[in-house]
């Protein structure tokens, strides 16, 4: 059965936007995307449709039928133009690419960039440089991998946001102060600290890509489909990739005993908090009574 759905811009006027489209009700509501959007000369991802009748958001899936829905022959979509538009792999890839240029350059220059600079870093800056070189170094392999993205892209603007975040705190900041003639890391290293340190990184790090690899086997390629998440931590937390990402950041200020990694994770927390709480939120809104709910969403007993 076809029907006949009423289009209208919402907000600025869109050129070439259709007055009308027509589809099947068994057409996806990616379908209706992509014809409106072909229709207009535009690309999908820059578009965002709503009900005319209520206003509820209507999000590109493969997976919900237009017949699931209450749009009927002749019901009207507002349709909104989101402006310029970034994948979100190519974000993540940018952001993590901070780090990973900032700090080989203190690193290896700290000589030419500090006065009074022995010409050989220390253990612990040495340590410091694997570990946060390591951490960025596995969220690329992630972001190429092993993440599968429920959105296909984002603001463009979100690419500068997002990298002043991981350019400036964890790249600029921590390497400042970490490989600093005069920062504890030039110190001697005590073992009593360094090496339960390294352990715990460990187990942050290959916790988190665990948990990583859980939530991409609920969901295939290109898909957008959900499910409730199952493996190691979450059984005690909503978000244990949080966990234990929170759990490598006191690993690696353990080693540099610096305010600046300090502050990096405190900002990084405070971000992911909210994030593991609106998790929460959806997956008992979801799935009821299949999942099981969690009083803690990211770190047990606190938060």
């Amino acid at each position: 059965m076809s029907l006949t759905l009423q289009v209208r811009p919402r907000g600025k006027p869109i050129r070439g936007l259709p007055e009308t489209t027509k589809l099947d009700l068994s057409d996806n509501i990616a379908e209706l995307y992509r014809k409106i959007a072909s229709q207009a000369k535009c690309d999908a991802n820059r578009l965002r449709v709503t009900k005319g009748s209520d206003g509820t958001y209507l999000p590109s899936s493969k997976d919900v039928a237009l017949e699931q829905t209450s749009l009927r022959d002749q019901s009207t979509v507002y349709v909104k133009d989101l402006g310029p538009q970034i994948s979100w792999q190519t974000v993540f890839i940018v952001e993590y690419l901070g780090p990973l240029l900032i700090h080989p350059i203190f690193y290896f220059l700290r000589p030419y960039i500090y006065s009074n600079a022995p010409s050989a870093p220390s253990t612990l800056q040495t340590l410091s440089f694997a570990m946060i070189a390591a951490h960025f170094l596995k969220r690329e392999f992630e972001t190429l991998f092993v993440h599968r993205f429920s959105n296909a892209s984002m603001p463009l603007f979100n690419i500068f946001k997002n990298s002043g975040h991981y350019w400036f705190l964890s790249g600029l900041l921590i390497a400042y102060f970490t490989y600093s003639p005069s920062a504890p890391t030039a110190a001697a290293s005590n073992p009593l600290i360094t090496y339960p340190a390294i352990a715990l990184y460990l187990i942050g790090e290959l916790g988190n890509l665990n948990a990583h690899l859980c939530l991409r086997r609920l969901r295939s390629a290109g898909g957008t489909e959900r499910g409730v998440p199952k493996g190691l931590g979450f059984n005690l937390v909503t978000c244990p990739n949080y966990m234990f990402e929170t759990l490598a950041w006191l690993a690696i200020g353990m080693v540099n005993r610096s305010w600046s990694t300090a502050v990096f994770a405190v900002v990084a927390v405070g971000q992911m908090y909210p994030w593991a709480r609106k998790k929460e939120s959806k997956l008992r809104k979801e799935f009821g009574d299949k999942y099981k709910r969690k009083r803690s969403v990211m770190v047990p007993g606190l938060l």
